[in-house]
């Protein structure tokens, strides 16, 4: 979570390192864990391998490393660093390609930076019309679309933006109901915001929209079972997975699918290390559930784990 916006004192960092490879817990296994634990991550895909980038580090700092890992084989290889060092980027991947937007640089402010990973190492793309970190984004219909977070005067966001990137030609759009520390997902052309909060951990939404191009607004959905920030979310298989979060009893456990054909939540298997700051990928019929803080606040892990759909 961010140093700056929190609510809530700063913990003292924790490093979760050894997780074993291989387990198995309520249905989610566990995986050769990061090389380096982080939290505040972006994360997606890139061809075959999952892509987790930026985050804080145990010291506190913020980091410009960027790692890959092959599901196939369980292992991990060390990328290119980012150009620059963020954290609390969003990350969204689409037709074999990743891409970090925004995020707060080592000066704390709100970048409008946005990245894309490309024969091994990361282009700049245009920037965007303004900082946006604790944002998220997810890419439909060939476009890229930013959501929420906090702008470059660090208020919270009322519009978003939208990336085609054939043209590589920014616009604005209405943005959905103003959050940070939210996620977002793309499914049928149609993409999806979940969660948030207002400010700290004890502002956390059950807010759930997603959005209509041609009518260039937003409409609400069925809230999440739950309220939850600091939190991730993939489609799989028709159904938007919402994963991890943090509040003020602790980071968070349960996990929801959302079925869109049904237009209802249901309950999944609980997250076997619940964390905040996470990324969340879905790759071959699985949901991943990489990196974050296994406590609130300032907190960090290497934690792998996946659960099959």
């Amino acid at each position: 979570m961010t140093r700056a916006l929190s609510l809530c004192p700063v913990l003292l960092v924790v490093a979760l390192v050894g997780l074993a490879a291989g387990g198995r817990s309520a249905g989610w296994e566990s995986h050769s864990p990061m090389p380096e634990p982080r939290s505040e991550v972006a994360a997606g895909r890139a061809a075959s391998e999952l892509v987790v980038a930026g985050g804080f580090i145990a010291d506190g700092n913020n980091s410009a490393r960027a790692d890959a890992y092959w599901p196939a084989g369980d292992r991990w290889r060390r990328l290119a660093d980012l150009p620059a060092s963020l954290d609390h980027a969003a990350g969204a991947s689409a037709n074999g390609r990743m891409y970090v937007i925004g995020g707060y640089g080592a000066d704390r402010k709100p970048q409008r930076s946005v990245f894309v990973l490309e024969g091994g190492r990361w282009l700049r793309l245009a920037p965007m019309p303004d900082g946006r970190a604790a944002a998220a984004a997810a890419i439909a219909n060939g476009r890229l679309y930013v959501l929420g977070g906090r702008n470059g005067r660090r208020e919270l966001a009322r519009d978003a933006f939208v990336l085609t990137l054939a043209t590589r030609q920014w616009k604005r759009i209405p943005g959905p109901g103003p959050r940070e520390h939210l996620a977002a997902a793309s499914s049928r052309g149609r993409v999806y915001a979940v969660g948030g909060r207002a400010a700290g951990i004890d502002t956390n939404s059950t807010r759930f929209e997603t959005y209509d191009p041609g009518a260039r607004a937003w409409r609400r959905l069925a809230p999440l079972p739950g309220a939850r920030g600091g939190t991730g979310a993939a489609a799989v298989g028709g159904r938007i997975v919402s994963v991890g979060g943090e509040q003020p009893a602790g980071t968070i456990r349960t996990v929801y699918s959302y079925d869109i054909s049904k237009q209802r939540w249901s309950r999944l298997p609980d997250l076997a290390t619940p964390r905040h700051g996470l990324g969340v990928v879905a790759e071959n019929g699985r949901v991943w559930a990489l990196a974050g803080g296994p406590v609130p606040g300032l907190t960090v892990s290497g934690a792998v784990e996946s659960l099959k759909l």
